[in-house]
């Protein structure tokens, strides 16, 4: 178990990254803190702010013990196992903040795990891609996928992206969503990357159902993703203002 702390007190909920989840993350991590185990102040912020018919419950993971798979087990008993661990609690959060997205992950990886007769040794590339996407996915928010901002992402044109195209972040909102670089960035490095998600249409708000209907097998068997320094982003950290800051080729790599 964690130290509580030594972990869930350094967070900084003042980060950008974690503005979608600062309204229940800062009253969970209290209840955390003051010993309320991390499944139990998960489902009781789903008592708080009732969701109809939301997808899951929050368990110890000992309930899951002797499961074959966790993400059959998720799908089949629509309980999460959750550790007391930072970990575990992005995962939690996330699911409070986009539950559908989370659900169809979560149907898509049991449907995979299924097909391919159980977990077994060879995952697949979809399997791999709904992993990527769970853990380390990224949300950019862009009424136009031709934008240069956009093209600049995929082109892995960084100066371009984050020194000529600066004043358009000011008007694109990017949301991280994989909870194991949202644990990553309670500490963060500049190696830091997310994988921005390339949907097949354009992602012009913040719409959880929206999102999670974009997401099935053949386009995520595809890996569509961006590869993205997150600490590049312009105005989410101090260093950044400085042009200089992107010319560490270790981390914006050239295309």
């Amino acid at each position: 178990m964690y130290s509580t702390d030594k972990a869930f007190t350094a967070i900084n909920w003042h980060a950008p990254w974690l503005a979608p989840y600062k309204p229940y993350g800062m009253a969970l991590t209290k209840a955390i803190v003051l010993g309320c185990p991390a499944h139990a102040a998960l489902n009781e912020a789903l008592d708080k702010n009732p969701r109809l018919n939301f997808p899951v419950r929050f368990v110890k993971q000992e309930e899951s013990s002797g499961a074959a798979a966790y993400e059959t087990f998720i799908f089949d008993t629509k309980t999460v196992p959750t550790r007391d661990n930072l970990h575990d609690f992005f995962n939690g959060l996330v699911w409070l903040r986009f539950p559908k997205i989370k659900a169809r992950l979560n149907e898509l990886q049991a449907a995979a795990i299924q097909a391919s007769g159980g977990v077994g040794q060879h995952r697949g590339r979809l399997r791999d891609a709904l992993t990527l996407f769970d853990e380390n996915a990224a949300f950019i928010i862009e009424s136009n996928t031709e934008s240069p901002l956009l093209q600049a992402i995929r082109h892995k044109a960084w100066r371009d992206a984050f020194v000529m195209q600066r004043g358009a972040w000011q008007h694109t909102q990017i949301i991280i969503f994989g909870h194991a670089l949202l644990e990553k960035l309670v500490t963060p490095r500049k190696p830091m990357t997310a994988h921005v998600f390339c949907p097949p249409l354009c992602l012009n708000a913040i719409d959880d159902e929206s999102i999670a209907t974009q997401l099935n097998a053949e386009h995520l068997a595809t890996k569509p993703f961006a590869p993205l320094p997150v600490l590049g982003i312009p105005f989410w950290c101090a260093e950044n203002e400085d042009a200089m800051f992107y010319d560490d080729a270790t981390v914006f790599r050239l295309p």
